[in-house]
């Protein structure tokens, strides 16, 4: 995600490198390229032109501190042009009402019902609420199927109709059996058409003036570029909607339409889905999200999940294990399912300040840990828990087990060998001792 935008505007800030100061002639040279990367991330001219305007007029004669090179100031005041222009500050979504009723638009293809499914279990498991999904899209195949299939994977009930053909009926009715059964939020899902047509027009306004909801949200594909920023256009002059949700932001897209949509249509960008699992869904924030594409990472992002997966309890039984030299490979299998549970790998370490770039040309797959859980659950039980009986033999034994080699058995048992040394460390406050080992391991592959 924005990889090829993140590189572009790093290159276009080493124009600045060795000046004291910026000047007219050298923030010039460096806009033309910023202006360069953002229309080759699929940024409208026009908005590309008042943002490299802007930041000119912000840098014209700024006196460098003696802190700061120009290139970190230009930085600087790029990444607040690039807040300001995707919203600002976050936007939280209207639970207001009883039930609250969220209407979900867009075109097929979007991402419009897998989203409602991950909506609705961020609402159940985030938010403590009982969500209802209601299947209104009448026309495409095994489209209320879909939404069935989504709802029992994160166990939230369906509200379907067989036969039923008026979409604002079911509405209206999925909204009366909400009331009846305690459901405190309803998330109706809407048909989609292939591109944006009258009666599909029609149809929604109508749906929308039934059900009068506290928010109506556009889901919209952000590899779909500019193309995804008129569409929002047309829906925003018909319906009016709250907010915008961008799907398939992990997909090989050049964020156009993530940087622009919210100054064409004036609505803020609410949610991105970030990969494929129900989990995969991030509240918008525009400034963390300008961090990234800096390069700068987004750790407070990665903390938030991390402290979501951590458990007090487990991590008490850890520390003892630690202190007691116990910490064996079924204590690491189960660090690395939170790991797991955090979302897909590229998107973790684009989260790590610098670590994008370090890896620009590193292929990450989001199975990164399968051959470590093969050579894991290769061992037995007492190899797991005393890795010191991993003897020659029984090294071979576990590598055919796992379809590895021996290795990448003994790299794994050595990695664990230096990680058990240093949670040790860690443990018992050696500060100095665990610099000196972290220097040693410095060439070491990760």
């Amino acid at each position: 995600m924005f990889e090829n935008l993140s590189d572009k505007l790093d290159k276009a800030f080493h124009v600045l490198k060795g000046h004291g100061k910026i000047t007219d002639v050298n923030v010039a040279d460096t806009l033309k390229e910023v202006r360069r990367a953002l229309l080759d991330a699929d940024v409208n001219f026009k908005i590309a032109k008042d943002f490299t305007t802007r930041v000119r007029d912000k840098a014209i004669g700024e006196n460098v501190l003696t802190t700061l090179q120009p290139g970190q100031l230009m930085v600087k005041l790029v990444k607040d042009e690039l807040t300001e222009l995707m919203g600002g500050d976050a936007a939280g979504i209207n639970l207001s009402g009883n039930p609250t009723v969220i209407l979900m638009s867009g075109l097929q293809g979007s991402g419009k019902t897998t989203f409602s499914g991950k909506l609705a279990n961020f609402l159940k498991t985030k938010k403590n609420k009982k969500p209802l999904l209601v299947a209104c899209d009448i026309y495409r195949p095994a489209a209320i199927n879909q939404l069935h299939v989504v709802g029992g994977q994160i166990g939230v009930e369906v509200y379907s109709e067989e036969g039923n053909r008026n979409p604002v009926e079911i509405a209206q009715n999925a909204i009366k059996h909400a009331k009846a059964n305690g459901f405190n939020v309803v998330i109706v899902d809407t048909a989609g058409r292939l591109a944006v047509d009258e009666e599909m027009m029609t149809e929604i306004a109508n749906v929308h003036k039934a059900i009068q909801p506290q928010e109506t949200l556009f889901v919209v594909d952000s590899m779909t570029g500019q193309d995804a920023v008129n569409t929002a256009k047309a829906f925003n002059d018909r319906l009016d909607f709250d907010g915008v949700i961008l799907t398939k932001l992990d997909g090989d897209t050049r964020g156009g339409a993530a940087i622009t949509i919210k100054s064409v249509v004036n609505k803020p960008i609410k949610f991105v889905g970030t990969g494929e699992k129900m989990e995969a869904i991030d509240v918008f924030y525009p400034n963390r999200m300008a961090d990234r594409i800096l390069g700068m990472g987004d750790v407070v992002s990665l903390v938030e999940r991390a402290q979501e997966q951590y458990d007090e309890e487990e991590a008490r039984k850890l520390q003892k294990k630690i202190a007691k030299n116990e910490f064996g490979f079924d204590d690491f299998l189960s660090q690395i399912q939170q790991v797991k549970k955090m979302g897909n790998m590229k998107d973790l370490v684009g989260m790590i300040p610098g670590a994008g770039k370090a890896l620009k040309d590193v292929e990450i797959e989001d199975d990164a840990f399968k051959h470590i859980e093969a050579i894991i659950y290769s061992m037995t039980p007492k190899e797991r828990s005393k890795p010191a009986l991993l003897d020659a033999k029984r090294k071979m034994r576990v590598a055919k087990g796992s379809g590895t080699s021996i290795q990448q058995v003994n790299q794994l048992l050595k990695q664990f060998d230096q990680m058990s040394k240093m949670m040790k460390m860690m443990q018992s406050g050696g500060g100095k001792n665990l610099m000196r080992m972290m220097g040693g391991m410095k060439g070491m592959q990760q």
